[in-house]
């Protein structure tokens, strides 16, 4: 079985170890599981990650909730990032996650009524996490009060993540927090 019935998922590689585990690529043809993983704790890692993708797009305002739509734009930019890159677009949204993904964060500690802040290492689930939303933030943000389309910008960001550029929202944001992170230790 093939992603949307186009792109095959076998071949398809996670590097980074720490990811490898929350990163579904388990082929389906229309990545709509119906929250059927909400009942069981970390159930989201079973989650395909196209479709925890097109959960990402539907977050705020007038397109919450509307799924079918967000599959489509994901769908249509899955297509786009074919055409330009000749890749899987699998793949590239892969490398695009594992780029994209930071690797420290801050916590707040408050000791003896004074608070500081302090690097700590960040899960693979919630590195995860922040990619993908990061990636959605920049697609929409971009593609606001614009003549591009949520598809076209979706595709413009994945494929400048996957590159590892910094015109890449998700990398802008990656690069911001671990700089924080770097400063508080």
């Amino acid at each position: 079985m093939k992603v949307f019935e186009q792109w095959d998922v076998s071949g398809v590689e996670v590097r980074d170890p720490g990811l490898r585990a929350y990163i579904n690529l388990k082929a389906v043809v229309l990545p709509h599981s119906g929250g059927r993983h909400e009942h069981r704790r970390f159930g989201k890692a079973n989650v395909n990650v196209v479709e925890r993708l097109a959960n990402m797009l539907m977050r705020p305002g007038k397109n919450g909730g509307k799924k079918q739509k967000a599959l489509l734009a994901v769908k249509n930019a899955l297509h786009i990032i074919h055409l330009r890159t000749g890749e899987n677009p699998i793949q590239v949204l892969v490398r695009a996650i594992e780029n994209a993904a930071p690797r420290e964060d801050t916590t707040r500690v408050t000791y003896g009524g004074i608070t500081y802040f302090k690097a700590v290492d960040i899960s693979p689930q919630r590195r995860l996490d922040l990619a993908l939303r990061w990636m959605a933030e920049g697609a929409r943000s971009s593609s606001f009060r614009s003549a591009k389309t949520i598809d076209e910008a979706l595709a413009d960001e994945i494929i400048a993540a996957a590159s590892n550029d910094v015109k890449s929202y998700a990398i802008k944001k990656k690069i911001e927090q671990e700089r924080v992170a770097l400063a508080s230790r």
